[in-house]
This record gives C-alpha cells, sequence and structure tokens, in this order.
C-alpha cells in the first residue's frame, strides 16, 4: 500500500559548516504520487532525498512516512527501496541473484523470493536476462534491474537519485517513459531526484523546484511552466530559458529594445521602482511586422522548428540578447535584422527573491 511522505521543516547543516545544505523543507508527498526534485547542482534535492532515505542526519524538523516518524530511524528500516546512477549491482551475482539479494537478508522465504523476482523480471522485460551476470547487459538493461531489485522489496516508496544520467540521450527517453509508466502501474510513492528540467516535466505528477537548499515552488508541471512563482523558476524551466530582461516601466507598459511591450497599469503598479523584470518565453517571442528590432546572431535549424538568437538594441546603446522562436521553413539567416513582439509576458521583480508579479 503507498504511503505518504512528509518533509515537516527539515533542514541540514553539515558540521564543520555554516551554509544550510537545505533550508525549512515543508513538502507533502501523496500516496502514490510521482514527485519530482529539480534544481541545479549543489541545489540540495539529493541531499534531501538521502534525508529521506536515512543516509544523511536531520538537523532540524521532521520526516514521516506513512503514520510513522522515521527523523531518527536507521536506514535499513524506513521500508524504501533506493536506486542510484551508478547501478550498485553485484558484478559477480547474476540478474536473478541480485534482484533477490535484500529479500534474502530479510530472511523471506524461497517461494515467496521466486515469485516477486519472476513477477519483477516479467514486468520489466527481464526474464530471458535472469541468469545473466550485469557485465552481459547494456545500460539501460542494468538500470531495469536496479529498478526490479526495487520493486521486488514492495516498500512504502521508491527513492530515485538520477538513475538516467549514465545512460546515452536516445535510451534515457525511452527509459524515463518506462518509469513514468511503471510507477503508474505499480501506484508506488516515488520521489525522483534529476537535474534535467525535460526529465522532471516529463515525469512527475508534480515537481519541486529547489535552489541553494531552498524549496522555490513545487506544483504540477504545466503549472510551473505558465505560472512560474519567481524568475528562477521561470528560467529554469523551459527549453531554452526564458528570456530575463531588467526593462524600464513607460507610459503603456515596459521598454523592449525599441519598442513598447504593453503591461497592465494595475501590474506595473506593484512593483517598487521604475524597473521590471520581463520574461518572454522564447515561443512567446514570435516574428512580425512591428515589436522590436533585433539583429540575428543565430539561426538553430531542429526541423519543424528554429531557435532565433539575436541582439537588440535599448535607446541609451546598451545590448540586450533574446531568443525567439519560428516554424522550421522561416527564412531568417544569420546577420538578418527582423523584428519580434511578445505574445506573453511574465513579471517579476527586480531585486531579492524576484517574486512573480503577474503573466
Amino acid at each position: 500500500m503507498a504511503s505518504e511522505v512528509v518533509f515537516d521543516d527539515v533542514s541540514l547543516v553539515y558540521p564543520g559548516s555554516d551554509v544550510t545544505a537545505v533550508s525549512h523543507l515543508d513538502l507533502r508527498i501523496a500516496p502514490g504520487e510521482f514527485l519530482v526534485l529539480v534544481g541545479p547542482s549543489g541545489c540540495g534535492k539529493s541531499t534531501s532525498l538521502r534525508m529521506l532515505a536515512g543516509l544523511e542526519p536531520v538537523s532540524s524538523g521532521r520526516i514521516s512516512i506513512g503514520d510513522r516518524d522515521v527523523t531518527r530511524v536507521p536506514a535499513k528500516d524506513r521500508d524504501i527501496a533506493m536506486v542510484f546512477q551508478n547501478y550498485a549491482l553485484y558484478p559477480h551475482m547474476s540478474v536473478a541473484e541480485n534482484m533477490a539479494f535484500a529479500l534474502k537478508i530479510q530472511k523471506v522465504s524461497k517461494s515467496e523470493i521466486d515469485r516477486r523476482v519472476k513477477e519483477a523480471a516479467e514486468l520489466l522485460d527481464l526474464t530471458p536476462y535472469l541468469e545473466r551476470k550485469p557485465k552481459a547487459l547494456s545500460g539501460g538493461q542494468r538500470q531495469r534491474v536496479a529498478m526490479g531489485r526495487a520493486i521486488v522489496r514492495e516498500p512504502a516508496a521508491f527513492l530515485m537519485d538520477e538513475p538516467l544520467s549514465n545512460l546515452d540521450a536516445k535510451l534515457r527517453v525511452q527509459t524515463r517513459t518506462q518509469i513514468a509508466a511503471l510507477q503508474r502501474r505499480l501506484g508506488t510513492t516515488t520521489v525522483y531526484v534529476t537535474h534535467d528540467q525535460v526529465e522532471a516535466m516529463t515525469m512527475g505528477d508534480r515537481v519541486a523546484v529547489l535552489s541553494a537548499g531552498v524549496l522555490q515552488q513545487v506544483d504540477s508541471p504545466r503549472a510551473l511552466y505558465d505560472e512560474p512563482a519567481n524568475a528562477f523558476v521561470a528560467a529554469f524551466i523551459g527549453s531554452p530559458s526564458m528570456n530575463l530582461v531588467e526593462v524600464p516601466v513607460v507610459d503603456g507598459g515596459v521598454r523592449l529594445g525599441d519598442a513598447t511591450v504593453s503591461v497592465d497599469r494595475a501590474i506595473l503598479d506593484k512593483l517598487p521602482g521604475k524597473l521590471a523584470l520581463l520574461g518572454v518565453r522564447p515561443e512567446d517571442l514570435v516574428l512580425a511586422d512591428d515589436g522590436t528590432s533585433m539583429k540575428v546572431t543565430l539561426v538553430e535549424e531542429l526541423g519543424a522548428d528554429a531557435y532565433i538568437y539575436g541582439d537588440a538594441s535599448t535607446p541609451d546603446g546598451a545590448t540586450i540578447s533574446l531568443i525567439a522562436r519560428a516554424p522550421g521553413s522561416t527564412p531568417v539567416r544569420m546577420g538578418d535584422t527582423v523584428r519580434v513582439r511578445a505574445s506573453k509576458v511574465h513579471v517579476f521583480q527586480p531585486e531579492g527573491e524576484r517574486p512573480r508579479v503577474c503573466a
């Protein structure tokens, strides 16, 4: 049965350090939910997972799995199964022996072990490989064995720490689809760590974005994309990254290069001064007959789409770098001058945590 996982005001400061690795993390993961922790290197996502696993001590706060407070419970007694980046398979054991090892340690009966290993192997298309050693398997097959070893334990929660980072790009796409489908079939609460925002957006029921040990926002992938809580989330979610430009407030909106972008006066009145941080996703910056003039510095052809990189000049002579998306058939070349117009904008405070003002 799937269990709820709760981080209740959890912090971690490593001994001898004055830097908080994770700060006041409040996060409730519903039974059966697939939650992804995402953020840049050093943001605290793996540390949070390791605290949940019992591999890192908690400085303050409380962690619970189901109705149990596991804050001080040893890792082996937490009823979790972890899938690591490097598979962590025993090279001298067969696939079946690797999958069964934890159950043997728990003194589960042989018939029950055989049943669970067989079911997991069928689920993961590993039945033909049960007698093979890890060295005879591909990277994707080894990762499935690591998944099988977790599945046979029938834990309260799966914890996955960047399990796809050792795979090539094509296999990573294929395997992430398989993991997401498998989790929904099993219904086991899953906490998944990745630095890849595309992985996070395509796999998670919800995504929690961390920066410098602080939870920035937790929401559905669509809500993170459409309504980022601040400029960090806005820039981190989406590929290519959102255009973020500090712009002056003028009559009717804000000034982007040599053109005015219309923004509601009620929104601008929330800003503390005469500057705003304007966010425009590349797909919302479209080629037009009017708008901001931009000199093209690079065109990335991606088949159906093309990303157009360029520089716009402000009235005071400064240069703004922008990225726009256009149909792949658009006849734009490096060195051309085009005009782009923002079809949708986000406005953020220019200072501090830069909370979202509007979309």
